[in-house]
């Protein structure tokens, strides 16, 4: 129930999902359009709206999605329902189209009206809470919460998102804070180059900013810019499992060249070999995880998740004119000075003595970080002191089955919670996309419906 919960009917099962951001929200309409009307699925998520979390929840219309309209159904199995909705409220979008995200986060709400309380069949209930603990019982599994109450459910699904510090230390500002500085000729530092960066930079453009935007990173690599792409098809005989980083990046760019002396890019390799990221994750030993995300990972990611054309276009615009300066060194402190300017210190990738930099504004853009526990929300840190979970060897994120089965701290194997999207990155590596949560969330409300995922869907 909005605002409350109850227990489950009697006779239904009784799902409860922990983060209403677009994991948690994908995953209720999977379950609630896979089951008849004998399940129940209540959502513990603070914020009034479900499906936005933080990437959606913006409003601002340069912010766009880095995948293309074509490539985010909510359903695997109906890959134009994105589409359909947008012409169904007059969004002029074809399937190449790149639209804003809060576009993108109203559509990831529209999907739970069947099922809520109101306007719905009552079967969805969202609880603005913050879940603190939950623990499994001969009977279930029961979810403590900060405004007192106690929900029992016979399953929960971890769906918390990624582990960000949303409030960094000032005097920083966080990446999800878009006001722009009040002087429009003010010196602004964007501490990461990634597709955050890209949002701030459209932010400040599009706010008539005209002072220099210093961007660093420690390789000072940049998102790449999306084209057309044709997908080479590959099979699990064509994948070298068993290799090591060196040799599967040295594969793939033979993949890429091959795919460009047949008139296409290198996006054609990289988009190939996606379906088949995990299997190559989880065949590498813990060493060659680890070497991956010393030496590949950010040519990995810059090539992966590309920005869209007019993004792009924006960001070259801005380089060729010379507002906007992107620095490849490593970012060691700030601090106020007492005339309210900051002052940065920086360690160049050359090396040598720290370097001083003075901004007016500085925006801590690096994202994801691997200090999952320390970042993470109040009921992962405390099943993780408990010894109810754990993080996965390199503390990307919890460490599950590969079917999404929450593992102790003694190695046991929950049957009763689940982790699903960037909360179970460690374990899949490539699941912070829509397509590939999609994917897992389908596949498990399928078993968790005790079948293979392959139920007909209810039409959402």
């Amino acid at each position: 129930m909005d605002g409350g919960a109850r227990p489950a009917t009697p006779a239904r099962s009784h799902i409860l999902i922990v983060g209403g951001g677009a994991s948690g929200a994908l995953m209720a309409a999977h379950l609630l359009s896979q089951s008849d009307t004998g399940m129940e699925v209540t959502i513990v998520e603070r914020g009034d709206l479900l499906g936005c979390g933080i990437a959606y929840a913006t409003n601002d219309p340069d912010h766009l999605l880095n995948t293309r309209v074509s490539q985010m159904s909510a359903f695997p199995d109906e890959p134009e329902h994105f589409q359909h909705w947008l012409e169904a409220r007059g969004i002029d979008a074809d399937s190449n189209s790149f639209v804003d995200r809060g576009t993108y986060g109203r559509y990831l709400a529209s999907l739970l009206a069947p099922w809520r309380e109101t306007g719905g069949d009552g079967r969805l209930h969202h609880v603005r809470a913050e879940c603190l603990r939950l623990s499994e019982t001969s009977a279930g599994i029961d979810a403590v919460l900060d405004n007192g109450q106690t929900i029992r459910a016979d399953r929960a699904i971890l769906a918390t998102g990624h582990a960000v510090p949303v409030h960094p230390a000032p005097p920083l500002r966080g990446g999800w804070d878009f006001r722009p500085p009040s002087d429009p000729r003010a010196t602004v530092v964007i501490i990461g180059t990634g597709l955050s960066m890209v949002d701030h930079v459209a932010t400040l453009l599009s706010a008539g900013h005209l002072g220099p935007i210093h961007c660093l990173s420690r390789r000072g690599l940049l998102p790449q810019e999306h084209a057309a792409s044709h997908p080479v098809t590959l099979t699990k005989r064509d994948i070298p499992s068993g290799s090591g980083v060196s040799e599967v990046m040295r594969w793939l760019r033979a993949l890429a060249r091959i795919a460009e002396a047949r008139g296409g890019t290198w996006r054609d390799a990289v988009d190939g070999i996606r379906p088949h990221v995990a299997d190559i994750w989880q065949a590498w030993p813990l060493e060659e995880r680890a070497r991956f995300l010393r030496h590949a990972a950010a040519w990995w990611e810059i090539h992966r998740h590309r920005m869209p054309p007019v993004s792009a276009a924006r960001i070259s615009l801005a380089s060729a004119r010379g507002q906007l300066q992107i620095r490849r060194a490593s970012f060691k402190h700030a601090v106020s000075r007492p005339d309210g300017r900051i002052e940065l210190s920086l360690i160049d990738r050359r090396g040598g003595d720290p370097k001083r930099l003075v901004a007016d504004h500085v925006i801590d853009c690096r994202g994801i970080r691997r200090n999952t526990k320390e970042d993470a929300s109040p009921v992962v840190r405390d099943l993780i002191m408990r010894g109810a979970a754990r993080l996965d060897s390199l503390a990307l994120g919890l460490d599950t089955t590969p079917d999404s089965r929450v593992i102790s701290r003694d190695g046991g194997i929950s049957r009763k919670l689940h982790a699903i999207g960037p909360a179970a990155r460690g374990t899949i590596w490539e699941i912070t996309a829509i397509p590939d949560i999609r994917q897992q969330t389908m596949d498990l409300a399928g078993r968790l419906r005790g079948s293979s995922g392959m139920l007909a869907r209810q039409k959402v």
